[in-house]
């Protein structure tokens, strides 16, 4: 039998995306509904002013890519795992806290955990394990597979399909927040790279006719991360909120946020508004309110090697050091000089151009439909190029101290190339 869809919902990327009955009640659960309150890019609404989408309608466009995909791919998979695997992909965010990436390094801290381990948490503990166990799937096998840890021997490709360096999760991200910012650079044609996908080796393979579209997916995420999420003017925004919900934590309880569902109960508003109510970060909410922005004195590009530009983006002890060492020579104290890399959990990827991840296995078809891998590297002179590529170190602090800042920066970091300074 077929699978029976209860309705649909209107999406502007895809059209229309048809729901099945379980999925109705997923989507209709506190945890899901939650993500309606919580902005995919929080702080990129101070550059472009219609970001405000959601973790909601991502996760919607998620998961209808994840069915595309899991019945694309020639491996036989039965509708139950199909279905398992848009649920997996529809609740693959629900563990992301207010203001989304921005909150993770304070959950790190205080509680060692990240979106990821929330999510997991929320599956397998909320109201969601009882709506999923009472349609016959299993929460606890879903919360592994919607973080792409459920490791089932021979299948790994069905982690990969949410959790890869190609995975469905990236694909929908990419087009939204380009359709959403309007910045233009997330295009890509993602049916012909999900209708060319196979499995090699037990795990997800593209097929070498896909090329062209591989490399404007992989120049799509080079492009975004450098124009909408590494933009120095939604970061400034980002600084400055992460920068008051570290002063605000002890007094507006984020301890409580260990507890399932204090966790659940927070939102971008509910948070927002109790910082502002803060007396510690009342300054600088006043200051987000009336767009009144650090602003970014140094900006330089380094190459990965680099020893002393890989402890800055690696270390956080190096950073507050380094951060000293600017404000000493500025004659300032290290709170106005703020250090901002790629590798900070509120940056969704982990360093500017992750492309170690990036070797997306490729394959060609021989005679009899042999598939034979072959490496991104050496077909693809783009990727070959973008494999030099670069990590961006930028030093932030308020506006009257910007020039004093900036020399002393360029004293503490060296002059920055032409190229660093040109605005994007």
């Amino acid at each position: 039998m077929g699978r029976v869809y209860w309705s649909f919902i209107k999406d502007p990327i895809y059209g229309y995306i048809r729901i099945t009955e379980v999925e109705r009640d997923v989507i209709d659960s506190l945890p899901v509904q939650r993500l309606r309150r919580i902005r995919q890019l929080s702080g990129a609404e101070y550059v472009y002013p219609a970001a405000n989408h959601t973790r909601f309608e991502h996760s919607l466009g998620t998961m209808f890519l994840a069915g595309a995909l899991a019945e694309s791919l020639p491996v036989g998979l039965s509708e139950s795992e199909i279905q398992e695997v848009r649920l997996a992909a529809l609740l693959h965010d629900v563990g992301h806290a207010p203001f989304s990436h921005l909150l993770e390094p304070i959950l790190m801290k205080y509680f060692n955990v990240n979106h990821e381990v929330m999510t997991k948490r929320i599956v397998a503990e909320s109201e969601l394990a009882d709506i999923l166990e009472k349609r016959g799937f299993d929460a606890e096998e879903l919360s592994k597979l919607a973080i792409g840890e459920l490791c089932e021997p021979n299948r790994r490709f069905l982690d990969q399909i949410i959790r890869s360096s190609i995975d469905v999760d990236k694909m929908d991200f990419l087009v939204r927040d380009s359709y959403h910012t309007g910045a233009g650079y997330g295009y890509f044609d993602v049916f012909r790279l999900i209708y060319t996908m196979d499995v090699l080796d037990d795990k997800l393979s593209v097929d070498l006719t896909a090329l062209p579209t591989l490399e404007a997916f992989i120049l799509a995420r080079f492009e975004s991360f450098r124009a909408i999420y590494f933009h120095k003017t939604s970061r400034a925004a980002q600084l400055m909120l992460l920068k008051a919900m570290e002063r605000a934590t002890e007094e507006i309880g984020l301890m409580g946020f260990g507890e399932l569902d204090r966790y659940l109960a927070a939102d971008d508003a509910s948070l927002w508004a109790a910082i502002c109510k803060c007396e510690a970060s009342a300054p600088i909410m006043e200051d987000l309110k009336r767009r009144r922005l650090l602003k970014c004195a140094y900006e330089r590009t380094f190459f990965a090697e680099d020893e002393l530009i890989s402890s800055i983006l690696t270390n956080e002890g190096v950073r507050a050091k380094v951060r000293e060492e600017i404000a000493q020579e500025a004659g300032l104290s290290p709170d106005d000089v703020y250090i901002d890399v790629p590798t900070l959990p509120s940056v969704p990827y982990n360093r500017a151009m992750e492309l170690g991840p990036m070797e997306i296995p490729l394959f060609i078809r021989a005679k009899g439909g042999r598939k034979i891998a072959k490496s991104l590297s050496e077909v693809s002179k783009v990727i070959s190029v973008l494999k030099t590529f670069m990590n961006i170190v930028r030093i932030y602090s308020p506006e009257p101290h910007r020039d004093s800042v900036g020399r002393a920066a360029e004293k503490v970091l060296g002059t920055p190339p032409l190229s660093s300074v040109v605005s994007y």
